[in-house]
Parts: C-alpha cells; sequence; structure tokens
C-alpha cells in the first residue's frame, strides 16, 4: 500500500534479515501473439531468515522461497495477488494494472526453486484502452472462475470485473460487489471463489459472499475500520481440501515490527489458529496474495509480497506446505 512504502528505513531493517543465493535465470517465455510480452529478471534463493523470525504451526513446512529481482519499470513490481492457472502455472496482479504470467519451477522434491516463462501485459478498460491511470489500475486481488473467467478487483474506483478467459482475455464486464463505503485505499483486497460466486475480504474488515444476483454479508464490518497496527486481510484463496479459504494477513507497527501471517477462513468467516506468522528478525515484507493448492496429504500454498516499487522492499514468493490436520498452536 502506497502509505507503507513512505517507511523506506522501516523496510531497509527488513532486507537485512535474510541472505540470498542467486538461481539460474528463468527460461525465456517465446514472444506470443495475444499481446503477452517476455519480461527478463533475476531470481534469488530466499530462506526463512534468522531464528526466532518465522513461527510455523505443526503440520506446516517450508518449501522453498524466491526472490524476484527486476528492473524499475519491470512490470514484476507492486504484485498484490496471485492464483494457480493449473500445472505449475500461476498468474498474478499488480496494483498499477499488470497482468504476468509464469510457471513455477520446482526441484524434485517439489520445492519452489525458480520461475520460468514469465510474461507479462496491462490489463484494459471496457473500451479496450490499456489502464494507465493508477486510479483505474489498482488491483488488489483476483479470482480464476473454475469456468476459467479471470476476475480483478480493484480500490481507489471499487469495482469487480470479468475479463472472460485468461486464454482469451476479452473487455471486462462488471461483476456484483458489497453494497458498501470502502474507503479509497481499504477495498477489496481478499477475493476467492465461493460455492455459488466469491467470497470478498475488506482489507479494513468485513466478509461478503457475492454472486451474480446479490452479496450477503458473512461478517458484519466493523465500526471501527480495523487499522494497519492491527492484522489485516490481503488476500485469500479456497481451501482446495475442504470448505474453507485461506487467508495471508498483514500487520504494521512502528518503528520496525512489519509482520505476516497465514490462517484458515472457516464458511462463517471466523478465523482459525495461526498456521504460518513471519516477523522479525526472519524473512518478512508486505504480503498481499495467496494461493492454494492441493497436494497428496495436504496443501501448498504460495504468498507473494508486494514491494510497492520501493528498492528497500522485496519481491518475494514463498511456499508452505499444510498438512491435511494441521494441529492449532
Amino acid at each position: 500500500m502506497t502509505r507503507l512504502s513512505r517507511l523506506a528505513a522501516v523496510w531497509a531493517a527488513l532486507s537485512l534479515t535474510a541472505c540470498a543465493t542467486t538461481l539460474g535465470p528463468p527460461q525465456p517465455y517465446p514472444r506470443p501473439a495475444e499481446n503477452w510480452t517476455p519480461v527478463e529478471a533475476q531470481l534469488k534463493a530466499v530462506g526463512l531468515g534468522l531464528p526466532g523470525g518465522a513461527v510455523l504451526a505443526p503440520g506446516v513446512a517450508f518449501a522453498g522461497g524466491v526472490e524476484i529481482v527486476a528492473a524499475p519499470t519491470s512490470p514484476l513490481h507492486s504484485l498484490s495477488d496471485l492464483k494457480l492457472t493449473g500445472g505449475d502455472g500461476l498468474v498474478a496482479v499488480s496494483d498499477v494494472g499488470d497482468l504476468v504470467q509464469a510457471d513455477l519451477r520446482l526441484d524434485r522434491r517439489g520445492r519452489l526453486v525458480g520461475l520460468d516463462h514469465i510474461r507479462a501485459r496491462r490489463l484494459t478498460l471496457p473500451d479496450g484502452a490499456p489502464i494507465v491511470d493508477k486510479a483505474d489500475g489498482d488491483a488488489e486481488g483476483l479470482i480464476l472462475t473454475p469456468q476459467g473467467d479471470l476476475l480483478i478487483s480493484f480500490e481507489r474506483r471499487h469495482r469487480l470485473w470479468n475479463y472472460g478467459p485468461l486464454s482469451a482475455l476479452t473487455a471486462p464486464r462488471p461483476l456484483r460487489i458489497p453494497d458498501f463505503p470502502f474507503a479509497e485505499n481499504d477495498g477489496m483486497e481478499g477475493i476467492a471463489v465461493a460455492p455459488d460466486g466469491w467470497r470478498v475480504a475488506g482489507e479494513a474488515g468485513g466478509v461478503w459472499d457475492c454472486s451474480p444476483a446479490r452479496c450477503v454479508v458473512v461478517t458484519a464490518p466493523p465500526s471501527t475500520p480495523v487499522p494497519d497496527s492491527e492484522y489485516r486481510i490481503t488476500g485469500m484463496d479456497r481451501d482446495p481440501s475442504g470448505d474453507g479459504w485461506f487467508v495471508v494477513e498483514r500487520r504494521f507497527r512502528l518503528p520496525f515490527d512489519a509482520r505476516g501471517r497465514i490462517r484458515r477462513m472457516a464458511p462463517d468467516g471466523n478465523l482459525g489458529p495461526v498456521l504460518v506468522e513471519l516477523k522479525l528478525p526472519g524473512t518478512t515484507d508486505n504480503f498481499e496474495g495467496i494461493a492454494a493448492q492441493a497436494r497428496a496429504g495436504g496443501v501448498r500454498l504460495y504468498i507473494l509480497s508486494d514491494d510497492n516499487f520501493n528498492p528497500v522492499q522485496r519481491t518475494l514468493l514463498l511456499a508452505f506446505d499444510v498438512s491435511q490436520v494441521a494441529p492449532a498452536r
């Protein structure tokens, strides 16, 4: 978020908490005909940092991490959400209106060791013109529906747009959103597939289940919005092994306390025990995206950080494996 990007000294301290080993470069993506452009990047292996930082619940294991380093004008900055596209593919969106695809690189043990075939394109307005205004392009969440459609949620100008199939994007059409006066910079950060449509989580509080016909309140927004100094939901994905969702939350307190954590959300909106907590002196940053994938014996989770185009923050992609029953801690 832009208010966090002003705190460069804080993020400089965070950047000292983890050493990274340079990985092999991404395998290039041949220039396609459907408006996707190959993107260059440098990849670095990332661990969980110094002892005393990351805390994992029983049944949760770290499964690799990557830092994505790119040129200042690259679309690989300010990434705010991601989802998996099947196989080892992913799609991510930035809060300036870029759409990114890549393929996960896994080693023989299934651990995350890189990204390949990175490519990007601009999101468009309904008239087909590329988004150029930050107020139009502040994308914060995305969904891939069971039918294959790409749904993007935006803040500032709060809306949810359906861009059609990811394989053949079309002019967006609006979808129903909660009838709630979101603050300009506190919009629909968490969004995921739901049984009858999509589930929405507001960054400052509130959860809704929406369909083309209506939105129903699951958890009422608090009378006082949840502040940055408390944990706020910044990403959400459907639990492929059950009837709930996984969420990533972020908290920031002056001067140097920036944290992220993963929890499970029940159908009634209640949040379960903390599965992963990331804090100093371990690896941490501005985590805003989460994607879940069914795997033998449990679920693989990927979380993504938004570097705000700030050179002392990082774009991190971390993987965690959650056993089928991860006990509370």
